[in-house]
């Protein structure tokens, strides 16, 4: 069914005058590069597939052109989902219309590349038909089958599209990929060759020694047992299946789970930790070791909301019935369900400004489970130096990984909280559902999630800076990474986009008391420097906050006033949000109320370094505002004293 056609062609290249990280060595010694590229010509069926058309409340793939006909008085983009050709047998067809499940007329075949190891093959395959289940509530059984690639079959060939195949790379990548080649004319899923790459064994590794290695005692080792590999392999092979079944991602699903049912042995057991395991919500972290979790239910699995997509998708409707029919039908499925079972939500993939939907986070409220993930984190540090030692003859290196794995976990739970600040809660809803499809994260919750960023990022996370992890692993004049992680949270809390945003949102909600962006900097300056008098002291740390809040007020305040390339690049994203608004009055009023404290409490410290950072940060601010006790008044108010006028002298 298709014609590869490979090619050797050879370009004249010239190397770039700055050094680039991926500057190809062929163009650097000859002047050329020569490339194999490899076209594909698929053939399509003879009769396109009945459509589907496309809901934005369930999360498929899908395809559109624009329709022009002559009675329109605008033009249509037909838009329809990607999805397999299922199909019952004819002899089933009474079967089927009668609701009894039904073995397709074409089953869904994925086959396991030879080259896989042996060893993993097992899992890739459970992987694959963990789907089935999902299938059975649209109809099918045994509607998607993993298989071993017959050996020497003459009659197969890898590069076939007849096949499926689930292709294993012996790569130093960290990655997995689940594509689909779809017919443009309908939607249909033709074939799909899933990628997997042998080092995302060590990816997995690293997420479920930090995640989960504070209640299961199998992730406390640099190797895993063979089993508990199998089944992180077994996981991502079903979330990657799930991309070629037409599944987008669906962030929004973990927050489905109230963040105590993830403490809840009975609940995980019955409805696992999240609703889909299209999601990238990896392992249970906010479960506790008092919480007695089966290791099993630490785990994703095919959910509620993968069932019910799947459902959606594939369930099949009378061939009789116009597809504007049908669209009603499906439409008004989609609105009756997730009004009965709010886990059929798909919060889409994580690119809007929605706190519900995120990576890698779990739970209704990222505060709580946050805390959850930090408090393991806490457990898991003291640790890791004899978890990752395997011989004598280590070195450092494992130690290296495990370390940065942890601190970027950290990382993720204070951003989890950190968009909830100016978020915006996003709900595709048709005409005909209640409610508003955008709202505005309530002010309480904007105010806890800065309370939180106050205790485990504001204020130094001691806990995580452990003199034997690094005085084996980093140099004492490198930068640590918590440091650098403070300084992107800063950045993110002072970036233009965020409160040219909450600008937005107070003048739509004026009368839903929304965070306004004046009390939202108030806060964040209590916090940041707290009362200012006689006995104010800083220790280093605390002095690279108060830094990096000076640097971020000013790139506000002057765009153009940014040093360096990080923060030039930085600033010149804020300055086409906040041009125009009040955010750049804010932030100059924010630096004069600044200087002015700064200023009043000079005079009375007494700790050096104290005194050296808020002089070198008062230069700083009046390098862009001026030093306003210099500054003269552009006019002179009229003043009329009514006692002098009623003397008859006027003023």
């Amino acid at each position: 069914m298709n014609t590869e056609v490979r090619s050797v062609k050879t370009y004249k290249a010239k190397t770039t005058t700055k050094k680039r990280k991926k500057e190809l060595p062929a163009a650097i010694l000859a002047g050329v590069v020569t490339l194999e590229i490899n076209n594909s010509f698929v053939l399509l069926p003879k009769e396109p597939m009945r459509k589907r058309y496309h809901d934005s409340r369930v999360g498929y793939f899908a395809s559109s052109y624009l329709e022009y006909g002559d009675d329109q008085q605008k033009v249509d983009r037909n838009t329809y989902i990607h999805r397999w050709r299922l199909e019952p047998k004819l002899e089933d067809i009474e079967k089927w219309k009668n609701g009894e499940l039904v073995e397709p007329k074409k089953p869904i075949v994925y086959y396991i590349d030879p080259a896989t190891p042996k060893k993993w093959r097992p899992y890739l395959i459970k992987g694959i038909n963990d789907w089935q289940i999902a299938f059975e509530q649209a109809g099918f059984k045994n509607a998607i089958v993993g298989k071993e690639w017959p050996e020497n079959n003459a009659n197969m060939s890898l590069e076939d599209s007849r096949f499926s195949v689930l292709r294993y790379f012996a790569s130093p990548s960290k990655n997995a990929y689940g594509p689909n080649i779809v017919d443009p004319r309908s939607g249909e899923i033709l074939e799909s060759h899933i990628g997997w790459y042998h080092n995302l064994m060590s990816l997995l590794h690293s997420w479920y020694m930090v995640q989960a290695g504070a209640v299961d005692e199998r992730a406390q080792k640099m190797e895993f047992d063979t089993e508990l590999m199998g089944q992180l392999i077994r996981f991502v092979s079903a979330h990657e299946v799930g991309h070629t079944l037409g599944l987008r991602h669906n962030m929004g699903s973990s927050f489905a789970t109230p963040v105590e049912r993830l403490r809840d042995a009975e609940w995980l057991e019955k409805n696992g930790h999240t609703s889909s395991i299209m999601d990238y919500a990896r392992f249970n972290y906010v479960a506790q070791p008092e919480d007695n979790i089966r290791v099993k239910d630490l785990m994703p699995r095919i959910g509620d909301y993968d069932k019910w997509a799947i459902q959606w998708g594939y369930s099949r409707t009378p061939e009789d019935l116009a597809l504007a029919d049908e669209k009603e039908i499906m439409s008004q499925m989609v609105t009756d369900s997730i009004a009965a079972n709010n886990r059929l939500w798909f919060g889409g993939e994580g690119r809007d400004f929605d706190p519900r939907s995120q990576t890698e986070d779990l739970g209704d409220d990222a505060m709580i489970a946050s805390n959850y993930g930090i408090l393991n984190l806490q457990r898991i540090a003291p640790c890791v130096r004899e978890w990752v030692k395997d011989r004598d003859s280590d070195d450092y290196s494992n130690l290296d990984d495990i370390y940065k794995a942890l601190v970027n976990q950290y990382s993720d739970y204070i951003f989890h909280v950190t968009k909830n600040i100016g978020g915006i809660y996003v709900t595709p809803k048709t005409m005909s559902e209640e409610g508003e499809v955008y709202r505005l994260v309530p002010k309480q919750i904007q105010k806890q999630a800065l309370a939180f960023l106050n205790n485990h990022i504001f204020k130094e996370p001691k806990w995580l800076l452990r003199n034997d992890i690094l005085n084996a692993i980093q140099s004492p004049q490198s930068k640590e990474s918590v440091t650098k992680t403070m300084e992107s949270v800063m950045i993110n809390l002072l970036g233009g986009s965020r409160l040219s945003r909450m600008t937005f949102i107070a003048e739509r909600y004026e009368n839903e008391n929304p965070y306004r962006p004046e009390e939202y900097i108030d806060d964040l300056t209590k916090l940041v420097w707290g009362e200012m008098n006689v006995f104010y002291q800083t220790n280093a740390y605390k002095r690279k906050l108060q830094k990096a809040y000076v640097a971020n007020m000013i790139n506000l305040y002057k765009p153009e006033e940014a040093h360096g390339l990080v923060e030039g690049i930085l600033a010149k994203l804020s300055e086409g949000y906040t041009v125009n608004t009040d955010v750049r009055s804010l932030a100059l009023d924010n630096l004069l109320s600044l200087q002015g404290n700064i200023k009043r409490t000079l005079p009375v410290m007494t700790d050096r370094l104290t005194i050296a950072h808020l002089q070198y940060l008062k230069r700083e601010i009046e390098g862009v505002v001026g030093d306003t006790e210099d500054a003269k008044p552009l006019f002179v108010p009229l003043i009329r004293d009514t006692s002098i006028k009623e003397a008859g002298k006027e003023n």
